[in-house]
């Protein structure tokens, strides 16, 4: 029995098209006793929303097969936030409902906030740049949901939160205090460990050599790059995160 972890975007679908062979591969992995989990580092959807949009496309999933950002940053703040310590939320709704769920106690007075969560705003300002700026000077500590700086679509790429990263960490002069998403080890250790099964027996597939191939290469996953998003295979070939397997598209993965 293997486990794969899949990203979704530029890996199973591009915006709402979704690659060739993609539900045909996962339903053989499936068929075959092999288990299957989605990690995606895209905020701006609840994990119910991508459940029903892969189902939609011929991938059967319920909202348990989905993993994403908000719910690592989620958990993480669970287990670290103190009695009385508050968020303050830069991002978009699901981020928020997500936090909501676990019981994060979110505060909208950012003078207040003990930590800030920074994600994916599709109506980020100077405003909120610098309430951000302005708490971290403070001491508050900033989590960001993902690094991506850009998301791809179908019809191109998008800016992500890590343009917001960048900005900040331009005007602060140091790191943010903590990524969430992929490549963290918080988001490795949150996908095998919803699989049962160790790293090695694990493959992360992605489009991403910065996110997806870095996070299954430090994890000691299997990791696999498809070339239907970002990462390009001059990219992998020149660059510092090196797949253990570079394939066409999704449909080619059952054949590793």
């Amino acid at each position: 029995m293997r486990g794969y972890v899949f990203d979704l975007d530029g890996t199973v679908y591009l915006g709402d098209k979704m690659i060739d062979g993609a539900a045909e591969a996962i339903q053989e992995l499936r068929a075959r006793g092999d288990r299957v989990v989605f990690l995606s580092n895209k905020p701006i959807a609840t994990r119910q929303s991508y459940a029903d949009k892969l189902t939609k496309m011929g991938i059967p999933a319920t909202v348990d097969d989905v993993l994403n950002s908000s719910q690592i940053v989620a958990r993480y703040l669970q287990k670290h936030l103190k009695a009385a310590e508050c968020v303050y939320v830069v991002g978009e709704e699901p981020i928020q409902d997500e936090l909501a769920e676990h019981g994060i106690p979110m505060t909208n007075r950012s003078e207040q906030a003990d930590y800030i969560v920074l994600s994916w705003d599709r109506q980020f300002t100077y405003d909120k740049l610098n309430i951000v700026y302005q708490a971290a000077m403070r001491g508050a500590k900033v989590i960001a949901s993902n690094p991506d700086a850009t998301c791809p679509l179908d019809r191109g790429q998008v800016p992500d939160t890590g343009t917001f990263i960048a900005a900040l960490e331009a005007a602060t002069g140091k790191p943010i205090d903590l990524i969430a998403g992929k490549p963290s080890l918080m988001a490795a250790e949150a996908a095998v460990s919803h699989l049962g099964l160790p790293y090695e027996d694990c493959f992360m597939i992605g489009d991403r050599l910065e996110t997806d191939i870095r996070m299954g290469n430090d994890a000691g996953m299997m990791s696999v790059l498809v070339l239907t998003g970002v990462g390009t295979r001059e990219m992998a070939e020149r660059g510092p995160y090196r797949p253990k397997y570079i394939v066409p598209s999704i449909k080619e993965v059952v054949r590793l």
